[in-house]
């Protein structure tokens, strides 16, 4: 009879091998960005780490530009919760039904997330181009040139723009969420409630959405976290630009790391995100947790 300790020690070698990765790319990169935050580096190897304390941390906090970036991320956390979740619960509710062709739905309304970001970008950037662009053209022609803008080069539109692109991204992910979180309610339910006369609406409003609490708990998580660190759609289509105006923290932290060669102020930046981050989530996950 294998004792206990045997179990034990059997499990731990098994782990043993990928706790030892995760801990040398993600545990120890992650305590040495941290680490690096308090220091003053300038990229080369052979310069010396000089030891900041929390200048670095000052300089960040009175960057007006770090401020404006927490409002970009703070327009990507208003959109993804007003428009792309009840988008996404819609069409995880849709491809939940039993209809003819809803295969090709779920492929279309999942394509956008398999797709590069950079290709996604760049297409996006040509559809939104100002003269000659699609979504112009088709405004235009539809009789509403007045609404025509330079959708990626106003500073006062940009910033609602690229929010509205990664909800057109990442609606089709949170769908296989959702849906999976409807698949997952019992049929007996459905069907009493059938028999006590309840109908679609109500079955929706009693049954469905109560039940789908830790699925809503997850797209807040993944909603708040992502918003936080979004990062390949606004470099690929903006750059941060026009002047700034569509920075959020990650782009900050790889022009200040990448291209004014300050490392320390970008891995304050980065810790101030892993910080933010984790916060969230525990916030998140205590608040809406289902033991209440």
């Amino acid at each position: 009879m294998i004792s206990n300790r045997s179990k034990y020690t059997t499990a731990a070698l098994f782990l043993l091998p990928a706790f030892v990765v995760y801990t040398v790319l993600l545990i120890y990169p992650v305590l040495q960005s941290v680490y690096m935050s308090f220091y003053e580096w300038n990229g080369i190897a052979s310069s010396n780490l000089v030891f900041a304390g929390l200048r670095n941390y000052e300089t960040m906090f009175d960057m007006p530009e770090f401020w404006t970036a927490l409002k970009n991320v703070l327009k990507f956390v208003l959109i993804g919760f007003a428009l792309q979740m009840p988008l996404s619960f819609f069409l995880g509710y849709l491809i939940s039904l039993k209809m003819k062709g809803i295969r090709f739905f779920k492929t279309a309304f999942f394509m956008p997330v398999v797709l590069p970001m950079t290709a996604v970008g760049l297409m996006w950037t040509f559809i939104l181009f100002p003269n000659g662009g699609l979504f112009n053209t088709l405004l235009t022609e539809i009789g509403l040139g007045g609404l025509v803008r330079s959708w990626l080069g106003d500073t006062t539109v940009v910033t609602y723009t690229l929010p509205m692109i990664n909800m057109w991204v990442y609606a089709g992910l949170n769908m296989i969420i959702f849906s999976a979180g409807i698949v997952g309610i019992p049929e007996q339910l459905y069907q009493a409630a059938a028999i006590d006369g309840a109908t679609g609406w109500r079955k929706l409003r009693y049954i469905t959405i109560p039940l789908l609490k830790d699925t809503f708990k997850i797209y807040a998580v993944t909603c708040l976290t992502g918003s936080l660190r979004v990062f390949d759609i606004i470099f690929v289509m903006t750059s941060g630009g026009p002047n700034g105006a569509s920075d959020v923290p990650a782009t900050m932290l790889y022009y200040q790391g990448f291209k004014y060669m300050n490392f320390g102020l970008a891995n304050s930046i980065g810790t101030f995100i892993l910080v933010a981050g984790l916060t969230l989530s525990i916030l998140t996950n205590r608040y809406l947790s289902s033991d209440k």
